[in-house]
């Protein structure tokens, strides 16, 4: 229960302990629990929009069915956590991001290791200026010493510290926003676990919800999953007006139901289903892995594409068959091999030409029906 203020704490504007205590009871104020979510999202709106906590959603991984719905979180659903602190001996610190005698900023080069100390002041000093309104010198021996709200121990302020985040994006204004700029710096020191520093980051850890988006280094990212995406566009618009039996045969490797395509199947329905997995909204939602699947089987020639094709079908029409951990081609009993690879190894072997050509002349029937 917050104290009563009395003309006393008024007056003693010096105490440091009741300014930590203004400080914990401004902190808490903008609680998204005391306003409604219209509210919250209009204040949330005004803010600048180049920095924010988006939801990061990954296709590949099964979310209680939400992945099929591109959705993170239910509606209405919440993902908070409080700052974090390591306890090692009974001692306590926070992974603030602006402490410069934490382990992160001791193993930096002494040049790196200088200017890191020098940001982390620099920021120090705005911060105890704008919300205890402690002017520092910090180039002061004795800088920590004066500092009242931002030390490293002041549990009162960093356990008071949390990010809230849900299915809409959290913008942070740290230009405006001290509060904005403490969770900055935070979450690029990694005090919070359901942030990811960055996209790349959070591509590769699967427990990930949300990732710090700043507009100049997300664009660089996205950026290069747009010239992969249109590398391959270009490639299925060339295949499209110049080899259109290699559009026959890539989109039967990357269509899961092969065998609905036929000789007679009009190009312009293959392309269009090429066009949708490129953009990652066909079988697979990723569009980067998509792009580069689909650039992948492009890059083989029209002989390596049709035996990998006649496989593929022939598996379909039962043709080939897997027993006991082995491919086996039905009308001889030959063992091809274990893997797809093994299969297409054998295949390609001019000992086995009789088989291979026994495949393409009946999967070819097929295909000319």
């Amino acid at each position: 229960m917050a104290k009563k203020k009395t003309k006393k704490e008024e007056s003693v504007v010096e105490n440091t302990s009741v300014i930590e205590e203004k400080f914990v009871e401004t902190l808490e104020k903008p609680s998204v629990q005391q306003v409604d979510n219209t509210t919250f999202k209009d204040l949330n709106q005004q803010k600048d929009q180049t920095i924010a906590i988006r939801p990061y959603f990954n296709p590949d991984i099964e979310n209680m069915g939400l992945e099929k719905y591109r959705m993170n979180l239910y509606d209405g659903v919440y993902h908070e956590e409080q700052l974090t602190c390591l306890e090692i001996n009974g001692v306590k610190r926070y992974v603030t991001g602006l402490n410069e005698f934490a382990p992160e900023v001791k193993v930096l080069p002494p040049e790196l290791r200088k200017e890191k100390i020098k940001e982390i002041r620099r920021v120090v000093t705005q911060l105890e200026a704008e919300l205890a309104q402690n002017i520092l010198d910090p180039e002061a021996p004795d800088f920590w010493n004066k500092v009242k709200l931002l030390k490293p121990d002041n549990d009162a302020l960093w356990s008071k510290l949390t990010i809230r985040a849900g299915n809409e994006p959290l913008y942070l204004d740290p230009k405006v926003d001290p509060y904005d700029l403490i969770k900055l710096y935070a979450i690029e020191a990694g005090g919070f676990s359901i942030v990811a520093r960055n996209l790349n980051e959070a591509k590769t850890d699967e427990k990930i919800k949300f990732y710090l988006d700043k507009a100049r280094d997300t664009a660089s990212t996205r950026a290069s999953i747009t010239k992969l995406r249109n590398k391959a566009l270009g490639s299925l618009q060339s295949m499209y007006d110049t080899n259109a039996t290699k559009l026959f045969y890539v989109t039967k490797l990357i269509d899961n139901i092969s065998t609905q395509y036929k000789k007679s199947t009009p190009n312009d329905i293959m392309y269009s289903m090429l066009d949708e997995y490129i953009y990652g909204t066909g079988g697979e939602r990723s569009a980067r892995k998509c792009a580069e699947r689909f650039l992948e089987i492009a890059r083989h020639d029209l002989g390596t594409l049709k035996v990998l094709t006649v496989m593929k079908d022939a598996t379909e029409m039962k043709l080939l068959k897997s027993q006991r951990g082995e491919i086996v081609d039905v009308a001889t009993g030959f063992k091809l091999g274990k893997t797809k690879e093994a299969v297409y190894s054998s295949l390609i072997d001019p000992l086995n030409e009789d088989i291979l050509r026994d495949l393409i002349d009946k999967v070819e029937e097929y295909w000319n029906r």
